[in-house]
């Protein structure tokens, strides 16, 4: 191993390769090469942990995995792989999340550098705080398609994770997803949420049925289907979807005659949504199983059942099966629990591929193959094994300068597909993006506003979509300022008699402040709570990091107007928040940050003198808009024609423990 030979390394640096004790977080595409890479450079102690199994697909570029290893533990088989390389390392692994109580901050401060190689964003916000608060250096890396980046999260020292507000993922109006798709992403969405009505943790928000009260209908929408399922007092009886379900013991066909025959005929009684629209098809169980001559058997090879754009007989095959697989999977679960749709969960996918392409047929929409539709349900762009090979290696090379402490060396760093300007297609930043001061993460007194509905919103909702989804809570406690009295805790059953209460029923109302707690994440925060009533299509909540930015455009005005002239920009607090191209998060140009001489001699990077200076435009606003559904994930390359210290927002939407690690969502 390299550093065991002598003159490879520095002696300084070599004594800290083998002394330091290194963690990994994920073992997907870039885990695995940084796990190779930290073996071969003689990193003798390395943990690594990631919850997720191998899958058939991640052999193309997973390469510490083979076809012998499909199902089994990702950590335990990369160590396996890489103490071949070097059978005297030391290397321990996890199969488990990284989220549990086990993984707190004391274990955090055991070592030297963490590494990470997620793809989830409410994981990746969790390492963060625990590293922020164990004072441990964080490298952060993500790769999207031919794009990468690294960087470098050290408190104090560079911007947090969670330092740039991460935008809410583009919705979708309700009525559109119910009534009028138009689109294959909008009959994806709608196979999600009847995935959750079915099998998975059910809402309101989600329901599949069409929707009486869209705007465009008109006012009689439906009277000619309402009157035909009328009882004999005239009362239409209503059951929720998943009771409905049950009750008919999960029979597929009954389920497709409903879905896809009966809805899609009060949909057309509609008629006003139809005068200048193509109307759906109605589409029956029997007709498309006989499929008009249209080859109806199952495909079972893999690779070719993921790239073929199915039939409709063979659609309706895989759905029938697929119903019966999550029944069976959903039976085995003690009562009130749920599923949780994973993109690489076999049945699971297999189920919303179908319901969104026979939804598609209906609707006159392209079908789309199963890899395409999992890309699209999964928000994944397909994975490059070169990238993430290139990126592990800066990881890597970076972990060399901390453990040196040469953090000023330690900018954030882009891939691009195609060179810049100045022939470059590995982009260093031209400064060190400096934490923001009131970032809600790693400010002195982290804070935010909420603006919420009071009287609408409950406090399992406050709990589920706000503290855990958007702000990536795990174990959240909760007391309202100035009473003392305990809204939510995280001790089990306890205080879950709040959890159908409005903020409003326990006197949280505008102006009221919260203290919020997170005793894994060693994390405090308080939330100002603003009432504030949402429109039919708007976000249910709004989160503002910035408080300050709720002031009266006034009360801004009269400040610049009083202050002197010849203060310095920064007499009262420099700023530390890199907006998008260089500017302060603040919308103003950011103040002199001094430069340190760079020598990225192991990238081969020259800089010009021109493009040292940082950009003046616009930062991206404090307040982060999110709605009470999931956030999906973070940053992007800068294009060849943005400055090459451009920080992008990012967003996420996805569970906790995600799988193929080696992905990140472009906005």
């Amino acid at each position: 191993m390299a550093a065991q030979l002598d003159g490879v390394f520095e002696a300084e640096l070599q004594k800290k390769i083998t002394e330091s004790k290194v963690l990994v977080v994920g073992a997907g595409g870039i885990g695995c090469e940084i796990l190779k890479n930290l073996v071969l450079t003689g990193f003798t102690d390395i943990e690594i942990i990631d919850l997720d199994t191998i899958d058939v697909s991640n052999l193309n570029r997973q390469f510490l995995f083979h076809k012998e290893h499909v199902g089994k533990s990702k950590a335990n088989v990369a160590r396996e792989s890489a103490l071949a390389f070097n059978p005297n390392a030391k290397i321990k692994a996890y199969h488990d999340s990284i989220t549990t109580n086990d993984y707190g901050v004391n274990f955090f401060q055991q070592f030297s550098i963490v590494l990470n190689a997620l793809d989830n964003r409410a994981a990746r916000s969790h390492v963060n705080r625990l590293c922020l608060t164990a004072d441990v250096p964080l490298i952060e890396s993500g790769t999207a398609g031919y794009n990468g980046q690294v960087e470098l999260i050290k408190r104090g020292l560079t911007s947090c994770y969670e330092c740039v507000p991460q935008p809410a993922q583009k919705s979708y109006p309700g009525c559109t997803i119910r009534n009028t798709p138009s689109e294959p992403i909008h009959c994806i969405v709608w196979a999600k949420h009847l995935f959750n009505q079915l099998f998975g943790e059910s809402n309101e928000d989600e329901d599949v049925s069409p929707d009486t009260a869209d705007p465009e209908a008109g006012a009689d929408v439906g009277s000619a289907a309402l009157e035909k399922e009328a009882n004999e007092k005239g009362n239409v009886d209503r059951v929720n979807t998943r009771t409905w379900a049950k009750q008919c013991e999960y029979d597929p066909e009954k389920i497709f005659n409903k879905l896809f025959f009966d809805d899609i005929n009060y949909l057309l009684s509609m008629s006003n949504l139809w005068k200048n629209r193509t109307p759906p098809k109605p589409a029956k169980w029997d007709a498309v199983q006989e499929g008009d001559g249209e080859d109806g058997s199952i495909v079972e090879d893999s690779v070719t059942r993921d790239q073929k754009v199915l039939s409709m007989a063979q659609t309706a095959k895989v759905f029938g099966e697929s119903i019966k697989a999550l029944k069976e999977a959903v039976g085995k679960l003690p009562e009130g629990d749920h599923l949780v749709w994973d993109k690489d969960d076999k049945d699971g996918m297999d189920f919303v591929a179908a319901c969104a392409n026979i939804r598609a047929q209906i609707f006159g929409i392209p079908r789309k193959s199963r890899f395409e539709i999992k890309s699209m349900a999964g928000n994944i762009i397909p994975a490059i094994a070169t990238t993430n090979a290139i990126t592990a290696g800066i990881v890597v090379m970076r972990a060399f300068r901390v453990l040196q402490q040469e953090y000023e060396a330690c900018k954030t760093v882009y891939v691009r597909l195609r060179v810049n300007g100045r022939n470059q297609f590995i982009v260093p930043e031209t400064l060190i993006i400096p934490p923001k001061p009131k970032c809600y993460v790693c400010a002195a007194k982290p804070e935010v506003v909420l603006k919420v509905d009071t009287k609408k919103l409950t406090v399992r909702e406050f709990r589920d979509d706000i503290l855990i989804k958007a702000l990536n809570m795990v174990s959240p406690d909760v007391l309202l300022d100035g009473t003392g009295t305990i809204v939510i805790s995280s001790e089990e059953d306890e205080r879950d008699c709040n959890n159908d209460k409005t903020l409003e029923e326990l006197k949280i109302v505008n102006g009221c402040i919260l203290k919020a707690d997170d005793f894994l994440q060693n994390y405090e925060l308080s939330i100002t709570v603003l009432h504030k009533e949402a429109g039919r299509e708007e976000a249910p909540f709004e989160i503002v990091a910035d408080p300050d930015s709720l002031k009266p455009k006034e009360e801004e005005e009269k400040k610049e107007e009083v202050k002197p002239a010849a203060a310095p920009v920064d007499d009262a607090q420099p700023s530390t928040s890199k907006g998008l191209n260089g500017s302060s998060s603040n919308g103003k140009q950011s103040t002199t940050v001094n430069e340190v001489e760079d020598d990225d001699d192991d990238m081969c990077i020259i800089e010009d003198d021109e493009d040292e200076k940082p950009s003046t435009s616009k930062a991206a606003a404090d307040a982060v808009t999110t709605p009470g559904k999931s956030v999906e994930k973070r940053k992007h390359a800068p294009e060849d024609d943005e400055p090459a210290n451009k920080k992008a927002k990012v967003s996420s939407s996805h569970p906790m423990d995600d799988d193929d690690d080696d992905l990140v969502i472009l906005d």
